[in-house]
């Protein structure tokens, strides 16, 4: 095994590029060798995964996934981390070919020119639900992933119905995949050290539920039933399904009188797909 990044050269690598980590990017960097590890262990990569890494900063999590990935597709937005990822994996021993470096916001990210098996993020926590969506949505061929997370996105991601932290990114996600809290991460192993908690989430693709018109339909009606979670079934999606709402949700096997928080995604999909009849009868 490679050294990995430890405290001292990220700071001396942050020095050199005259790098002051930015709030507005969401720059925290690991800086323990173990946690990095540990990540790429619980993804449970091997030498056959072409790994996708969001945001790998100076590198601490890159180095991990090259150990062990065949490949390794970096996206980092700040172009000073972009140029120097490369030099800096040459120093540890990598071969030029096992890492892509691709300089560009992780949000527009719709191709690339290798299909990743994998993701690991450490993802800013600004953008972290968005940025797991588009990757779910345009990379099919991402069969697992563990994102680093805030806690509270974490919670949210990965919790079930009738639970206050359950919103419209859970059952967006879990069309895609299945997601388990993996455990935290303490504060002391970023540099700088973050006023918020983070976790791990795993989690694994299965099956999407229906086709691209089945998707968009669901996840419309997750969308208002989430803008108004208050309000009964019935109220909520009144403006999409007009004044026959309450006749649809009972053709979905749905109470019309339930909330949308109480419903699984499978649930939102019967939905979904009475609003395709609703439209194509109008």
């Amino acid at each position: 095994m490679s050294n990995l990044l430890g405290a001292a050269e990220i700071r001396s690598l942050a020095a050199t590029l005259d790098l002051k980590p930015t709030k507005k990017l969401g720059q925290n960097f690991v800086v323990d060798a173990n946690t990095c590890r540990k990540i790429v262990k619980l993804a449970e990569i091997d030498n056959k995964d072409i790994a996708l890494e969001i945001g790998p900063g100076l590198g601490s999590l890159t180095l991990a996934l090259l150990e062990v990935a065949k490949q390794v597709v970096a996206v980092e937005i700040d172009d000073r981390l972009a140029k120097q990822l490369p030099i800096t994996a040459a120093a540890h021993g990598f071969s030029d070919n096992k890492l892509i470096v691709l300089n560009q916001d992780a949000m527009g990210l719709t191709k690339l020119p290798i299909n990743p098996t994998v993701l690991v993020a450490n993802l800013p926590y600004n953008i972290s639900v968005p940025v797991l969506l588009t990757l779910l949505e345009h990379f099919p061929s991402i069969t697992r992933g563990v994102v680093m997370v805030q806690s509270e996105v974490a919670q949210r991601l990965a919790a079930a119905p009738n639970n206050k932290q359950y919103g419209s990114p859970t059952v967006k996600a879990n069309w895609w995949t299945s997601l388990n809290l993996s455990g935290s991460v303490a504060r002391s192993v970023f540099w700088p050290v973050p006023n918020v908690d983070s976790a791990l989430v795993r989690f694994d693709r299965h099956t999407p539920l229906g086709n691209e018109s089945e998707r968009l339909a669901t996840f419309a009606i997750i969308d208002h039933a989430f803008a108004k979670r208050r309000k009964m079934m019935r109220s909520a999606i009144t403006q999409l399904l007009g004044s026959d709402a309450q006749e649809y949700l009972i053709a979905a096997g749905i109470d019309p009188t339930i909330r949308g928080e109480a419903l699984s995604v499978d649930q939102f999909f019967q939905i979904g797909k009475q609003l395709i009849k609703h439209n194509s009868s109008k």
